[in-house]
């Protein structure tokens, strides 16, 4: 069964990565998250589960889609066996960007920790607001 998730990233500046890069490269490595409760999210991931990719800063909008290509797994660049990456590659730019003040209109989004919990970079996206957001970026 595959999984849905929302991973968020500062799409400009010195640590910045966006979507555009990761279209070029094709696929890269989740890194740099060190929050316990998105770590905690990243080793419930598993090959194959599909991501939103998510502009934070001043976009704030949802733009592409990757799906994870390995198992969590501990990340080489750190001292620490906790914290985790895995492994994702590009997968389709959404039609549309879906934006966080579309999102936040939506009723049956209102429990979803993007709402709830502003700073949390990793999180599950439940089925029904996966196929939500898809439906929106098609408009």
């Amino acid at each position: 069964m595959v999984n849905y998730w929302l991973a968020k990233q500062e799409p400009t500046g010195p640590r910045g990565y966006n979507f555009s890069k990761l279209e070029k490269e094709k696929k890269t490595v989740w890194d740099g998250v060190h929050n316990n409760l998105a770590l905690k999210h990243i080793r419930n991931m598993k090959k194959s589960d599909q991501v939103l990719f998510y502009h934070t800063g001043t976009e704030r909008q949802v733009v592409g889609i990757m799906t994870i290509t390995t198992n969590p797994y501990s990340n080489p660049k750190e001292k620490e066996q906790r914290f985790v990456v895995v492994d994702v590659k590009f997968k389709k730019r959404l039609k549309n960007p879906v934006t966080l003040q579309e999102m936040k209109k939506q009723k049956k989004f209102k429990d979803w920790e993007l709402l709830r919990i502003s700073r949390l970079s990793v999180m599950p996206v439940p089925k029904l607001i996966w196929n939500e957001i898809i439906k929106m970026s098609q408009k």
